[in-house]
């Protein structure tokens, strides 16, 4: 079916051209004139079983090729009807038996179908069709956006957000295209008015002029035809005329055109009792024949009394009663565990900042914070867990609490009514100082009024919900390792494994188990590193592992593999690394005092060492950051691991990088170099 398809459709459209030109026999006239009936009557009832538009998204095209058959099928006809006077069986049929041989009866049949398809359901369809690409466009950014929200929330998966991006991009094409389609029913009823009419009068002409034919013969050979033909054409167009208004005007619901119909006419007693009883009073009336209508009202009163009213149902008593029941009781292990449990990521707010988060208020918290997820992911390669946000009565005004796996790690406060203002320029401005939470700059919370003021003043604005997000992003990019669950490697190993299975077969379980790729993606996250690049990664444990499976090992390794990309969050926006150097001499001395643990590297220092180096560090650290800069500290890949566990623990701000991380484009600007006895600069 699918190969005839493919080769029928453009045989048939080039056969439709051809019928424009190449006269056609009277016997073929028929045939083709009882396909059109029947090509119109299925459309039509295929419309109506359809449940939503897109079911029959082909309608447009369909529509287009019905159009240019119907008209091919008025020239043929008309070219028989004037040239032989005499059209088939089926035309000769509608001019003679369905309209009694009459003109005027004819003439009053077309002209009240005409009115019916082109005043009534053509121009109802077209304004539908309208109103729908329309509100559909409009629409479309709007669902797309509750789309990303969704999948962001993690509700769907990657699979199920495209499928709902292509059904939303699918309806929006369908209304557009019915509402240049409807067009083409509007124009199919305006050319069956003019070609009846130019049939009449050239019939009519011919008749008299070439024929010799009298008046009235002249009639009733070629204006009989001419109707005949008018109404062959005008009853498949008004067919498809019914269908386009059907498919314009249809919803998406459960079942068919004719089962919803009868389900929702069906589906109250007392409207079908009161047009029946409304029936019967019509017998009262003098004049009026009593028979019909009392048929009529009796049969709507006997449907009526076997009619089952279904019952009123209080949905949110309804739903209410089920969460009840579903909810185990307060005493039982269940609900014991649950209270146990403990969320990896909380956000715990005070009672008047509820506000924040109800959306019904206008807050838009909540949206923040799952937008959040993917900006972290986007960065980091993790995707974080949903962060629970719940409000904490016994929390004081105004104040925010981040928990992390049950341990609160951060807070703040977020006045309402109030926008952070951050400057060092505020002393004009009434509020409260403060600083802010991530950075520690010098703020003020000044009321929402003043915003125009503090930002003419020459201070950031920042709003109530952005202090809160960028203080909780903040916090997760800090603790991105602490995160990391089993399962959530479990997730990124099954991610790899669609698109590179090779890649995952090989590393685990042959070489590594799954708790020692935990352990090496922790202790990137840990160091600030993005874990996205996971086949790259995947690649350089695999070559790593044959050898050794010691943790540091398997960490450069896999740093190696990444290169510049290390580095290229510290890049400035002008293409400049800004670095800290050790003196040789110095680094060779640390390199000395590596020594091997079960935690890993150590350096093994004096501490003088340790001062000069933190002292070294500090100092330059505390010069770069007053010009804006984020310098990072290079070393050799030898000394890097043990290097950069001694600086996490007392200079966290400043990142290690050996010199096969450094940026391969970015221009090198030293900004110092530690010695072991004093930073020289």
């Amino acid at each position: 079916m699918k190969g005839l398809g493919k080769a029928a459709v453009p045989i048939g459209v080039v056969a439709i051209v051809l019928m424009l030109v190449v006269p056609l026999p009277a016997g073929m006239m028929d045939m083709l004139i009882g396909l059109n009936l029947a090509i119109s009557l299925l459309v039509l009832l295929v419309a109506m079983q359809i449940r939503k538009p897109l079911d029959f998204a082909v309608f447009p095209s369909l529509l287009l090729i019905a159009t240019l058959f119907r008209l091919a099928l008025n020239v043929s006809s008309t070219r028989l009807v004037l040239t032989d006077g005499y059209a088939g069986k089926v035309i000769e049929a509608f001019g003679h038996i369905v309209i009694g041989g009459s003109l005027i009866v004819g003439l009053v049949i077309f002209l009240i179908l005409t009115i019916v398809q082109f005043v009534v359901i053509t121009n109802g369809a077209g304004r539908v069709a309208e109103v729908g690409a329309r509100f559909t466009l409009d629409a479309m950014p709007g669902k797309q956006m509750a789309i990303d929200a969704d999948l962001n929330a993690g509700l769907i998966n990657e699979a199920q957000a495209r499928k709902r991006r292509h059904e939303v991009t699918a309806e929006a094409d369908f209304y557009g295209s019915m509402d240049g389609a409807s067009k083409f029913v509007k124009g199919d009823a305006i050319a069956g008015i003019v070609v009846t009419l130019v049939n009449l009068i050239g019939g009519f002409a011919i008749g008299m002029m070439q024929r010799g034919m009298a008046p009235a013969e002249a009639v009733s050979t070629y204006s009989l035809l001419t109707v005949g033909d008018g109404l062959v054409s005008m009853i498949p167009a008004l067919l498809m005329s019914t269908a386009t208004g059907i498919i314009v005007t249809r919803s998406a619901t459960e079942g068919d055109m004719g089962t919803d119909l009868i389900a929702q006419l069906g589906r109250f007693r007392q409207p079908v009792r009161i047009a029946g009883g409304a029936a019967l009073a019509l017998c009262l009336i003098p004049g009026l024949p009593k028979l019909p209508f009392l048929l009529v009202g009796v049969a709507f009163l006997v449907m009526a009394s076997r009619m089952t009213e279904p019952e009123e149902v209080d949905e949110e008593a309804e739903a209410a009663a089920a969460a009840a029941e579903l909810e185990p009781a307060p005493d039982s292990p269940e609900a014991i565990a649950e209270k146990m449990r403990v969320d990896p990521l909380e956000l715990e707010v005070a009672f008047d900042l509820v506000d924040l988060v109800d959306t019904a208020r206008g807050g838009d918290l909540l949206d923040r914070v799952k937008a959040l997820r993917r900006k972290v992911a986007m960065e980091t390669g993790l995707v974080i867990p949903l962060v629970r946000t719940r409000d904490n009565l016994d929390l004081p005004s105004s104040q925010y609490v981040i928990w992390l796996n049950g341990v609160p790690v951060a807070k703040g406060s977020s006045p309402a009514g109030t926008v952070l203002a951050i400057g060092d320029a505020l002393d004009g401005l009434p509020g409260k100082p403060t600083r802010e939470p991530v950075f520690g700059l010098a703020a003020k919370w000044v009321p929402a009024e003043l915003q125009r003021a503090a930002e003419m003043a020459g201070a950031t604005v920042v709003d109530r919900s952005s202090v809160i997000t960028t203080h909780l992003a903040e916090v997760v990019r800090q603790n991105a390792a602490d995160l990391l669950g089993r399962e959530d490697v479990r997730l990124l190993v099954e991610m790899v494994r669609r698109s590179h299975p090779v890649v995952v077969e090989e590393l685990t379980p042959a070489l590594l188990t799954l708790g020692e790729v935990q352990r090496v993606l922790h202790a990137l996250l840990a160091e600030g590193v993005s874990i996205r690049d996971l086949v790259r990664i995947f690649e350089a444990l695999s070559v790593r592992a044959k050898h050794s499976t010691e943790l540091d090992g398997l960490v450069e390794a896999a740093r190696t593999a990444l290169g510049s990309a290390i580095s290229q969050p510290y890049v400035t926006p002008d293409e400049r690394l800004h670095v800290f150097t050790l003196e040789p001499g110095f680094e060779q001395r640390l390199l000395e005092s590596v020594r091997q643990t079960e935690m890993g590297a150590v350096l093994a220092l004096d501490a003088g060492a340790v001062d000069a180096l933190v002292h070294g560090c500090s100092g330059m650290l505390e010069d770069a950051e007053r010009q804006g800069l984020s310098p990072v500290l290079v070393c050799s890949p030898q000394v890097r691991a043990a290097l950069a566990r001694l600086m996490r623990q007392i200079l966290p701000r400043l990142p290690v990088i050996s010199y096969a991380e450094v940026s391969r484009t970015a221009q090198i600007e030293s900004l110092g170099v530690v010695s072991g006895a004093v930073a020289i600069r």
